[in-house]
């Protein structure tokens, strides 16, 4: 026996497409505070974003924005705790302690833009930031700034040779990790490509427009030429990375913008 259908009542019928975008519109929200985090990080990380930013402290023929500079660069962890010890923020800035805060600041820019762009190419935008964490977490462990702090502390307090010359033993392996250069230079390789792939994807976004696009693609792929370049060839390196800095920092300002604005339309 069939079962009677009451009239005037109907399955209501809701279409997959409906339920994405219900779903999608359910969980924006939950974006919203990560890339107003994600905006601020990159206004901040303009300031920040030149590795080596310990030549705006170095004094030249007696001048510089900071004083108690060396004249020459400590090559030794005696030299290195001695000048911790005499003036703590310049070896800190020496050691290229700012990078850390950069690459943190760079990782908070790297997660806003996935959330901002996992729907215009959502395996592309994976396969960047997993790049770009690893290469963050490359460099975080390769930078001993804190440790050799840490250590040069120590060698204060120490009351015996013995004690000494272990601690400046520990000293030289951790400066041999620093000065190395490999921890840097694959961090630095991973994080370009990281953006480099993120810009390509910003074209099929219409959140960033085609010109912040093009202006990553810029700025990501000079530094890339320069990094192909820095064995065979390390003059084009060294002429590389100062063209690509005004394209990275308008870069930076761009995406920062488009992450406010994309905020303020995330309810």
């Amino acid at each position: 026996m069939g079962i009677a259908r009451v009239p005037g009542t109907r399955k209501a019928q809701v279409s997959p497409a409906t339920d994405r975008s219900v779903a999608l519109q359910a969980t924006e929200p939950d974006w919203k505070t990560l890339y107003i985090v994600g905006a601020v990080a990159a206004l901040v990380a303009v300031t920040l974003f030149r590795r080596n930013l310990s030549v705006e402290v170095m004094q030249f023929k007696g001048f510089g924005i900071i004083r108690g500079v060396p004249a020459t660069w400590p090559s030794s962890a005696i030299e290195w705790y001695t000048l911790l010890q005499d003036n703590t923020f310049v070896g800190l800035i020496l050691l290229d302690v700012v990078d850390v805060i950069n690459y943190c600041l760079v990782g908070l820019i790297f997660l806003a833009l996935y959330g901002a762009l996992r729907r215009a190419g959502k395996s592309a935008m994976v396969i960047a930031t997993a790049c770009a964490l690893v290469g963050i977490g490359i460099y975080l462990a390769s930078n001993q700034a804190l440790a050799i702090l840490s250590l040069s502390k120590q060698y204060a307090a120490a009351t015996t040779d013995a004690q000494r010359s272990m601690l400046l033993a520990a000293g030289e392996a951790l400066l041999a990790i620093q000065n190395q250069g490999t921890g840097y230079y694959a961090s630095f390789f991973l994080v370009v490509v990281a953006g480099l792939v993120i810009s390509v994807v910003m074209l099929r976004s219409s959140v960033f427009g085609k010109a912040t696009a093009i202006v990553g693609i810029i700025a990501n792929g000079l530094r890339l030429c320069g990094f192909v370049t820095l064995v065979s060839t390390p003059s084009i390196y060294a002429f590389a990375i100062p063209i690509s800095a005004p394209f990275r920092v308008a870069w930076y300002v761009m995406i920062a913008l488009a992450l406010l604005r994309l905020a303020r339309r995330t309810q």
